[in-house]
């Protein structure tokens, strides 16, 4: 048990009960740019298997990237993917997309990994639009979701004051309006039946503000908001949320994020050109040193569907968590904020003097303590 601040006077202290717990939940498997990943702390949830009967998957955002391979992950071998007796896929997985139009590279990398006829299906579903929704929905046959994973998101990378509104306003539209959308039209009827997983695809942007990430880091944290808020009040109905916590994935995701239109970037100043080009650097760097291949992410998907008690968030890797930690140890920010700029724009020279260079920027303060009255 520990106290937070003084005793008021004539009231009642605020107090936190701290339950110890070893080891950290990072999820099941072993990650190759994160060491081991496998230890687990005390189940954070009850006990509330899938049911015995065969699951019926939805995955969104199936066009490329993570939820494509998740998808043919599980169709191509569903027997066996959660290397569980109990828990058998109900073909087809259900795997949807903005624009059917754009289903060629998941049905060609299908044929290539034999998988089984019937045992993919795909959807038309966009999450911008309640109605797609509604309809995706009244199109799965079993009439039910045991599992939906929440994949569909976009990004926006640049300087916040260069960015049009409909940009920033596309982003959060996908990421956190479409999310909750989804759960709207499938979440009551997990809770009707008292069973459901969710899976949400998370970024170490939802964990860590990264430098011209602004609005698309406004997106994620609002999703990790969104599914611990979930997480607390759905176990009493058998429905648990896990986080997939992603850091940089070898996917076309960088590549169909909107960036800074040409010219765009002319309507900021000088000096954040200059760190505009040294992050671009040092983004390619992180992509080529530490990016991930997204059949290792999706293994961390499936271990998060073969726990019988599923933690609320699993990590596809650890390579990142120093940084988040520094969050949690400092809860000033001072400590987070120096060490990722550094990271980011103190890694190599410029390529120009900036008044940064020249002095060195205050980056944070501590809070001052509140003097006495």
């Amino acid at each position: 048990m520990g106290r937070v601040g003084p005793r008021p006077e004539g009231g009642l202290s605020l107090e936190i009960r701290l339950k110890t717990q070893q080891g950290v939940g990072t999820g099941q498997g072993r990650s190759r740019a994160g060491g081991n990943l496998a230890q687990r702390p005390e189940p954070c949830t009850p006990h509330t298997p899938l049911p015995m009967d065969r699951t019926v998957v939805l995955i969104t955002g199936c066009s490329s990237g993570i939820g494509l391979h998740l998808a043919l992950r599980l169709a191509s071998d569903p027997s066996r993917s959660f290397k569980d007796p109990r828990l058998l896929l109900e073909p087809p997985v259900y795997a949807t997309l903005r624009d059917l139009r754009a289903q060629g590279p998941l049905w060609e990398a299908a044929r290539a990994r034999g998988c089984p006829p019937g045992f993919l299906e795909t959807l038309q579903l966009d999450v911008r639009d309640a109605d797609s929704v509604a309809a995706a929905r009244a199109r799965v046959t079993e009439g039910r979701v045991d599992v939906l994973v929440c994949n569909a998101g976009r990004g926006l990378l640049g300087p916040l004051e260069v960015h049009t509104a409909d940009a920033v306003g596309s982003v959060l539209d996908v990421n956190v309006a479409g999310t909750v959308r989804t759960l709207q039209a499938f979440l009551p009827d997990m809770k009707r039946r008292r069973s459901g997983r969710i899976l949400v695809t998370g970024s170490m942007g939802g964990l860590m503000g990264l430098p011209f990430n602004a609005v698309y880091c406004a997106s994620k944290f609002a999703i990790e908001g969104l599914c611990e808020s979930l997480a607390v009040l759905l176990p009493p109905f058998g429905v648990h949320v896990s986080l997939i916590e992603c850091g940089p994935v070898r996917t076309a995701f960088l590549e169909k994020q909107e960036g800074v239109p040409g010219g765009a970037l002319d309507g900021a100043d000088a000096e954040t050109r200059v760190l505009f080009s040294r992050y671009q650097r040092h983004l390619e760097r992180i992509f080529r040193e530490a990016a991930q291949d997204p059949e290792e992410v999706t293994e961390v998907f499936l271990a998060a569907l073969r726990a019988p008690r599923p933690a609320l968030r699993y990590f596809s890797t650890e390579s990142f968590l120093p940084l988040a930690h520094l969050r949690l140890a400092d809860p000033s920010g001072c400590s987070y904020v120096a060490a990722m700029h550094r990271a980011v724009f103190a890694d190599e020279p410029a390529e120009e003097e900036t008044a940064s260079d020249r002095g060195g920027p205050v980056l944070c303060a501590p809070p001052a303590a509140a003097a006495p009255q």
